[in-house]
């Protein structure tokens, strides 16, 4: 099981917020996986001064994300079928622990 740590536009961060938003479409580049952890950053692409170290300890140069949502990856239906292009994956994006219904 690997965590992914992902830059995600805010507009569609506030969306997973909300709880409007229940899956991502990603390049699988990562070769995501079922039970794999997912970690969104709210990313607003705005210039700071600082800057984070990523999952393996690299300093990146990108803006400090603002905040952050951890899922588990549920469901993957890969690119290449579908309609999905060739490369691309979507997936579900499950709570890590048992949430109350919204309403």
């Amino acid at each position: 099981m690997a965590t992914h740590e992902l830059k995600t536009w805010t507009a569609y961060w506030d969306a997973v917020q909300r709880g409007e938003k229940l899956f991502e479409v990603r390049k699988n580049d990562r070769f995501f996986q079922a039970g794999d952890i997912v970690k969104l950053y709210r990313f607003d692409g705005e210039p700071t001064a600082r800057c984070y170290k990523d999952q393996r300890g690299d300093t990146s140069s990108y803006p400090m994300p603002s905040g952050t949502l951890t899922f588990r990856v549920g469901p993957i239906l890969q690119g290449g079928q579908f309609g999905i292009e060739p490369g691309y994956c979507v997936f579900s994006l499950l709570p890590l622990e048992p949430q109350e219904p919204r309403s």
